[in-house]
């Protein structure tokens, strides 16, 4: 499907004029008027209209910025032709129903709207066309989930979330654990146990202000509180996977 973008005076063209009205004597306010150019797109509806219109609307699903918000002329020639004027308010409302500001329309006379609500829609709108096919909106990045546990993890608790990361605001308590699919940060003290890594492996980490675990471990790789030392005990560290080991080390 192909749409044209049309340039056009929306109002009149030109260099503002200034027109001023005399009553009896009495002076009236200034009227200034402006010209402005619009940009339009032309779409041409076709019968049968059934699939013409499913075809829009697999557009618009991929397209949706390029026709939001614009103004639409609509091509009735090929409805004229083919259907007749029975068939003009039928491809004019189905454009409505799918929120297309339609503003005029093109290739019919102004008495094939006659006696439809439509009657009052410009039919001779100049502009000079430009082909633009629409182009599909790009993908949006994927987001990594997440979950906030904004509170204290108690002892006895288990906070496991495999989609993705696991952010603790508080401490995780000795007897508690917190099992992610990707990373585990905690802003506070880690006492329990800390598991990262079910879904992303060995990218994923563990940071934690205050490094007090009964275990951590990324991945496949587990290291208990006796295994690492009293030089790392009560300081931020990280732990992360490193050519097939477990290693923790310092932020401090």
């Amino acid at each position: 499907m192909v749409a044209q973008l049309y340039y056009g005076a929306h109002a009149a063209s030109g260099p503002r004029p200034t027109l001023e009205a005399d009553t009896d004597g009495a002076a009236l306010p200034t009227l200034r008027v402006r010209g402005r150019s619009v940009m339009a797109l032309v779409i041409a509806p076709e019968p049968p209209f059934t699939d013409w219109f499913a075809t829009l609307d697999e557009q618009m699903r991929r397209s949706a910025s390029f026709f939001a918000d614009r103004p639409v002329v609509v091509d009735l020639g090929a409805v004229l032709e083919s259907a007749g004027r029975d068939a003009i308010p039928v491809a004019l409302e189905g454009l409505e129903e799918r929120g297309l500001r339609v503003i005029g329309a093109e290739g019919v006379e102004p008495n094939a709207l006659a006696r439809t609500r439509w009657a009052r829609l410009p039919t001779s709108l100049r502009g000079r066309d430009v082909a633009q096919a629409p182009q599909d909106d790009p993908p949006a990045a994927p987001s990594a989930p997440s979950l906030l546990v904004d509170r204290p993890v108690r002892s006895g608790q288990s906070i496991v979330f495999e989609e993705g990361d696991i952010i603790v605001v508080g401490a995780v308590a000795s007897g508690a654990e917190v099992i992610a699919g990707g990373s585990i940060h905690v802003y506070g003290a880690l006492r329990g146990r800390a598991l990262a890594g079910l879904k992303t492996a060995a990218g994923a980490r563990i940071f934690c202000r205050r490094m007090e675990a009964e275990l951590v471990g990324v991945d496949q790789l587990y290291r208990t509180a006796e295994h690492w030392g009293p030089d790392l005990h009560g300081r931020a560290v990280q732990v992360r996977c490193d050519r097939g080991a477990l290693q923790i080390s310092a932020l401090d």
